[in-house]
């Protein structure tokens, strides 16, 4: 029953959706679902089924008429049988129209109104036979012909071929339309996409992204509730999962960044269909047919301002036209004749850049008919004026988010990616909502994964903010793996009660830390396994590794110092001294002390000779070239302190023998929070070669700096993948031990940091939740934009439904660990927080910075 005055929800199912019998079921059952829930009538707005509109494309350039209508005919007997209709008695006439346009008087000049009619029957069809299967399935549907309802309008300077294939149309409606419309008798209705009324009383269509479109104008014309996009994605994402499977789901936006996002490269949604619903205020959704559980993605006025890139996109087939002229500098109407000359042409202009001798623009051939033929006329009407040069084929890549220039200066990792290539052209938006580099097609091959892990390393896109960003792709499709369950919630009782002995204090639950030994333990192409005791130095940690058969590795002599006073006992053979920059009574004390000592230069040779001369060393090289989660651990490459260069290793070589120093093994660490296989295996070889130079190596040390998942939705390091790579390389150098030094791995997941708050405030919008310590206790926020989970012990088990930045005490604005944390939003002053993952590189690089207290530390057996 049609209750007076209900509004409007739209539903738009796309061509995947509208052709199998289970899709229009899920369409019955969600139509269903909206009315009742949203107590609305459902209008449902149809495109062709897959490929057909392709179909008719082809029909419309005289391709093959007859045989293709007879195609279409019999595709669509075949799919009313498995809807068991009877297709004689649903499409009967739809097929008689469809045979009598192949045999117009008009298709043999392929006229323009002719190819309009003849592309509307495909959704002409998909919602006849849509509407007969619905009405058998016991839905109250009914039928209505868009024609009827949505009205083309010209544009200024419109062609006769966008009037009538590529039409926009009239988005104002008065109450006597939605009146007019909410009269038809049946609760729930079905329509086409891609269609509307030429002022010709005729067929005019919507062109590319036609369907979705037509939504829009009919949920702008209702004033409808909502207007849903159902698709085969589960919506708008951060990047093109195909090239990026770890791209993010946008999971709400505002109008301005989804128009962007659709604008430069998304295929989800047409870009053309924002305007109506913006322009009438509908929020629009963005939802999967097949997967209806996900949240897909929400987009209004109402959605939050959060500074950040939300998405990166890739858009092929780019022409740049460049023009130059020494005559253009302060030439009065220069731009004007140029311009001209491409309207002449009709052709649209996307992105523009310009110097004081040069204009240079991009063509977009989704919105341009760009031809060989179109480029070569533009081009002869140019050389009228200035130099023309021709660019392509061309890929633009740009970043959509809010405030990108606010942005810049944590872009450097993007910077320098695209510093590797020439870039043609670079614009940025006038409305801060988008930044494009336009290079070279084949140079953009491979780029998008680099760029997309560079936003997310940088802060640059704030995938933290669950507002905004949902699942990875991998995620909803089941390839993650999954993160370890922490131990501290089973521990949280023994934490508080430590807690109430006073804050700050690190835990350390030393059964992880055995776990995490034993995993790598069970990696049988490691020979030598050493814990790099700068991640964690407390004496249980110590002992627990070495109980569990790792050697310990030392950057400093005090370090050295706190193993020996640690473990007496320890053989020298079992510890690495691998120092950066110390002075020569260091390495003294440690070749006294028996233990190997790694050297990264030749000038220590040269100057302390004394030192070293009759002694073995290992050698730590620079291979040219680093990685890491972060700038400042990346420790290889020409701006590293770290590591011999590699050109000088004969010259070290040359001096070592010299002094009957005898190089046993040769040690390479590039960086930290490396995931990918190919590095260690590069790293490997290439220590292998200088090995097998130099002749006396044994020992090949590839270091450690194995990531661990700091964040909620990062993924454990893949050691099995880590393992079968090493045991690949290390089968093509079997004359070698493999030596390894992780710390991170070992300790960080291990400890956490206990705080107390102290203050709750709010400052012009801004809530922040204050800390009893700060970067003085875990200065890995404030250095490396670390991320580590925050939670409210004392209220784990409330919502967190508060959005607040966590801070801590020192007189430093980069004293925060964490912006837009969530926590309880009853988070009082006096609550015990936990840092997780905070075992490594926590106490040690604590300091008593503003004369704080340095934290305590306990374990946990």
């Amino acid at each position: 029953m049609v209750a007076e005055g209900q509004r409007w929800v739209v539903l738009k199912f796309g061509g995947t959706s509208v052709s199998r019998r289970n899709r229009w079921d899920t369409i019955g059952r969600l139509a269903a679902k909206r009315m009742a829930e949203d107590e609305a009538r459902v209008l449902v707005v149809v495109s062709a089924l897959s490929g057909v509109t392709n179909e008719l494309t082809a029909i419309c350039a005289g391709d093959g008429i007859p045989a293709r209508i007879e195609a279409l005919v019999e595709r669509h007997r075949a799919f009313c049988a498995e809807l068991e209709l009877d297709a004689d008695g649903v499409l009967g006439e739809r097929f008689a129209a469809l045979r009598a346009l192949g045999k117009d008087v008009r298709a043999g000049a392929l006229a323009l109104d002719w190819q309009a009619e003849v592309l509307a029957q495909g959704e002409l069809l998909s919602s006849t036979l849509g509407a007969a299967y619905l009405r058998s399935q016991g839905h109250d549907f009914g039928w209505c012909d868009a024609r009827d309802w949505l009205d083309a309008v010209s544009l200024p300077n419109a062609s006769e071929w966008s009037q009538r294939l590529s039409v926009n149309c009239q988005r104002e409606a008065d109450a006597a339309f939605v009146e007019r419309f909410s009269a038809q008798p049946t609760a729930m209705l079905i329509t086409q996409g891609f269609i509307a009324r030429h002022r010709d009383g005729r067929t005019a269509v919507l062109g590319r992204g036609g369907s979705d479109t037509s939504a829009a104008y009919f949920g702008g014309l209702l004033k409808a509730k909502r207007v849903e996009i159902w698709t085969d994605v589960p919506g708008m994402f951060s990047a093109n999962p195909r090239d990026v499977p770890d791209a993010r789901l946008l999971t709400r936006l505002d109008y301005a960044e989804a128009q962007e996002i659709a604008t430069t490269g998304a295929k989800v949604l047409h870009p053309r269909s924002l305007g109506p619903c913006r322009h009438a205020g509908v929020p629009m959704a963005i939802l999967d047919t097949e997967r209806p559980e996900l949240p897909g993605t929400r987009i209004d006025a109402l959605a939050d301002v959060i500074p950040g890139v939300k998405a990166i996109s890739r858009r092929n087939g780019i022409v740049l036209v460049s023009m130059e002229s020494v005559g253009m500098w302060q030439s009065v109407g220069f731009l004007s004749d140029i311009f001209e000359r491409f309207k002449r042409h009709g052709l649209s202009v996307d992105l523009i850049g310009t110097s004081e001798t040069n204009v240079t623009v991009s063509l977009d051939p989704s919105e341009n008919l760009v031809s060989t033929n179109v480029l070569e006329e533009l081009s002869a009407d140019l050389e009228e004026i200035c130099r023309v040069r021709i660019i392509l084929p061309c890929a633009a890549i740009t970043l959509v988010g809010r405030g990108i220039r606010s942005l810049l200066h944590k872009l450097s990792g993007v910077w320098a990616t695209f510093g590797k290539e020439r870039v043609h052209l670079i614009s940025q938006s006038s409305n801060d909502l988008n930044l494009t580099f336009v290079l070279d097609e084949a140079d953009a091959d491979g780029m998008l994964p680099l760029l997309h892990a560079d936003l997310i390393d940088s802060g640059a896109m704030p995938v933290h903010e669950a507002q905004v960003f949902g699942p990875r792709w991998r995620e909803i499709e089941g390839q993650l793996r999954p993160k370890p369950t922490p131990w501290w919630p089973a521990e949280r009782e023994r934490l508080l009660a430590l807690a109430g002995a006073g804050t700050p204090r690190y835990v350390y639950h030393l059964p992880t830390v055995r776990e995490r030994a034993r995993q790598l333990a069970g990696i049988t192409a490691v020979d030598r396994r050493y814990y790099a005791i700068k991640a964690n130095s407390h004496p249980a940690v110590l002992r627990t590794l070495v109980e569990e058969g790792f050697g310990l590795e030392c950057v400093s002599l005090g370090e050295l110092r706190r193993v020996f006073e640690v473990l007496p006992d320890l053989p020298p053979s079992r510890v690495l001294f691998t120092p950066s920059f110390a002075p020569s009574d260091e390495y003294a004390a440690a070749l006294a002390l028996g233990v190997t000592v790694t050297l990264d230069n030749v000038e220590a040779l040269q100057r302390w000779p004394g030192v070293f001369r009759g002694h073995n060393l290992w050698l730590r090289i620079d291979l040219g070239h680093g990685d890491g989660h972060h700038e400042k651990v990346t420790t290889g490459g020409k701006k590293s302190k770290f590591g011999l260069a590699a050109a000088r290793v004969d010259e070290f070589v040359d001096a070592a023998r010299a002094l009957d120093v005898r190089i046993t093994g040769v040690h390479a660490h590039l960086g930290s929070g490396v995931e990918t296989r190919a590095h260690w295996r590069q790293m490997y070889d290439e220590l292998a070669g200088f090995a097998r130079r130099i002749g006396t190596v044994q020992v090949l040390d590839i270091g450690g700096g194995l990531p661990i998942p700091y964040g909620q939705d990062d993924e454990p390091f893949d050691l099995d993948d880590w393992a079968e790579g090493l045991a690949e390389i290390k089968a093509v150098h079997p004359a070698f031990e493999l030596a390894i030094e992780p710390g991170r791995f070992l300790v960080a997941e291990a400890g956490v940091l206990l705080a107390s708050t102290t203050q709750v405030v709010e400052k012009d919008g801004v809530h922040r939740v204050g800390l009893d310590t700060g970067m003085n206790a875990l200065i890995r926020p404030a250095l490396y934009d670390a991320w580590h989970e925050i939670k409210n012990l004392q209220r784990l088990d409330e919502a967190a439904d508060g959005a607040f930045d966590v801070v801590g005490p020192i007189c430093e604005s980069s004293d925060v660990f964490g912006h837009r944390v969530r926590l309880p939003s009853t988070t009082t002053p006096g609550d015990c927080v936990l840092i997780a993952d905070a075992g490594a590189y926590g106490f040690t690089m604590a300091s008593t910075y503003n004369l704080r207290a340095l934290p305590a530390e306990d374990v946990i057996e």
